[in-house]
C-alpha cells in the first residue's frame, strides 16, 4: 500500500481535526488501523506555538515520534528529549509523556502500534 499526505499548513481542513483534550494541537490521520488490520496507524501531529500535549499515556499502544519541523520538548517517565527536526522518541504503553511547541510551533508524524485508530 501507498499512501500520500499532504502539507502540515491545512488544519481544519482536508481531514485535520482538533485534538479534543489539548488545545493548539492538530492531529490528522495518514493510516488508520482499518487499513493496517489494527496492526499500527501513522498520524502527521502539528502542535501550535507554546502549545502541548499535555500528560498522558496510552494503555494499550506502544509510540514513536519522529520530528518533522519545529523544536520544542517531550517530557518522558521524568526525562526531556530534545524535539528537533530529525530526533525520534518511543513512549511505551503506560508511561505518561508530555510534548510541548517552542516559540514557532512544532510537527512530528506519531506512530501507534497497535493501532490508534
Amino acid at each position: 500500500m501507498i499512501t500520500e499526505f499532504d502539507s502540515f499548513n491545512t488544519a481544519g481542513k482536508d481531514g485535520w481535526n482538533r485534538h479534543p483534550a489539548f488545545e493548539g494541537v492538530y492531529m490528522k490521520a495518514v493510516v488508520t488501523g482499518g487499513e493496517t488490520d489494527g496492526k499500527f496507524s501513522a498520524h502527521l501531529v502539528r502542535i501550535e506555538p507554546g502549545c502541548a500535549i499535555g500528560l498522558h499515556d496510552h494503555p494499550k499502544n506502544w509510540e514513536l515520534h519522529e520530528v518533522v519541523d519545529g523544536v520544542g520538548v517531550c517530557e518522558l517517565d521524568g526525562k526531556i528529549l530534545d524535539y528537533v527536526p530529525g530526533a525520534s522518541g518511543v513512549m511505551p504503553q503506560r508511561v505518561e509523556h508530555t510534548v510541548k511547541a517552542g516559540e514557532k510551533g512544532l510537527k512530528l508524524l506519531a506512530k501507534f502500534v497497535p493501532a490508534l485508530i
